[in-house]
């Protein structure tokens, strides 16, 4: 059945193929994460664009509260103690979350990669950036790392919609992000995409569009997050006036297990949900129940018989963007 991914930790099946057990079906064993900031920034924020960042992000961006005092080699090990006490994890994917971790010299961004990959038990990097701050020179590079670890590039899309792009003041735009995947994919590199629900101005069939042109695109994972209100942004202004409304719980777990089904069931679901920071969240309350919120679109899906790529419909020969 197309979607039907069997978990080989828990034994269940899952009606979309996940991250963890797709790290587990290449390694043998579990996988995680370690967030990592590597003190950059982004050119929404360094005046380069003059929008001084998205809507929606605050001075720590998409950041991982991580001490920017810490060496890259610090933050790791002290992410595996915690790991490896929390969920047993005997390997780890470094990953370069906070603001554009591509935007710096090569020689700068070499330096990081390498100190991640210096620790063994780190089997490979997951490098999130912006589609419009990926050089050539800095893809050779990791298509020479790629070699020996495994390499993911995440680029923040956000929205297949132009119109949406500038309203949430990103900087780029859709065809940014088609020259980047063309790029990477031409070095065998995977890319994961982010995709926000939720987002102002964007209708349910907005959001489904954009579910449409990714699958119609050369890509291996996705991260969905929930639009939700952080303090201190442009958003929480909108929000506290009216001019912005929060998705309902009931709203987000449908247009999640629709956009879904739209997806190609080989890709991979890295994320279906944020992880808000309680003490920086204005709203949506709900966004911070993640467990309560997996297990709401699970079993949507069930109910409804939905599974990632059930309504997937290639695109005839020659019509690939």
């Amino acid at each position: 059945m197309p979607g039907t991914h069997h978990d080989l930790h828990s034994g269940k099946t899952r009606p979309y193929r996940d991250y963890s057990s797709y790290l587990r079906e290449l390694f043998g064993c579990r996988v995680q994460k370690i967030s990592l900031d590597a003190g950059l920034t982004c050119p929404n924020r360094d005046g380069s664009l003059g929008y001084g960042g998205c809507i929606y992000c605050n001075h720590r961006g998409s950041g991982t509260a991580a001490a920017r005092t810490k060496t890259i080699g610090e933050q790791i090990a002290q992410g595996k103690a915690f790991l490896a006490r929390r969920y047993k994890a005997s390997r780890f994917i470094a990953y370069f979350q906070s603001f554009t971790n591509t935007y710096a010299p090569l020689p700068h961004l070499k330096q990081l990669y390498g100190q991640a990959l210096a620790d063994p038990d780190v089997v490979g990097l997951n490098i999130g950036t912006r589609p419009d701050c990926v050089a050539d020179p800095v893809l050779d590079h990791l298509a020479r790392l790629s070699t020996r670890h495994l390499i993911w590039i995440e680029y923040g899309l956000q929205s297949s919609h132009d119109r949406t792009l500038q309203l949430i003041r990103r900087g780029h735009d859709v065809q940014a992000f088609i020259d980047a995947v063309r790029r990477t994919r031409m070095r065998e590199i995977p890319v994961c995409v982010h995709v926000i629900l939720g987002l102002p101005g964007e209708t349910r069939d907005d959001m489904l569009q954009t579910a449409r042109f990714l699958a119609s695109q050369d890509i291996q994972g996705v991260k969905i997050h929930l639009l939700y209100v952080i303090r201190g942004t442009v958003l929480s202004q909108w929000h506290a006036t009216g001019k912005y409304r929060c998705l309902s719980r009931d709203e987000y777990v449908q247009a999640v297990a629709e956009f879904l089904a739209l997806l190609p069931d080989h890709v991979v679901v890295h994320r279906l949900t944020g992880d808000p920071h309680p003490e920086e969240l204005a709203a949506p309350a709900w966004a911070l129940e993640k467990h309560r919120n997996l297990q709401e679109i699970v079993k949507y899906m069930e109910q409804r018989s939905l599974r990632q790529g059930g309504a997937f419909q290639p695109d005839p020969p020659g019509e690939r963007s």
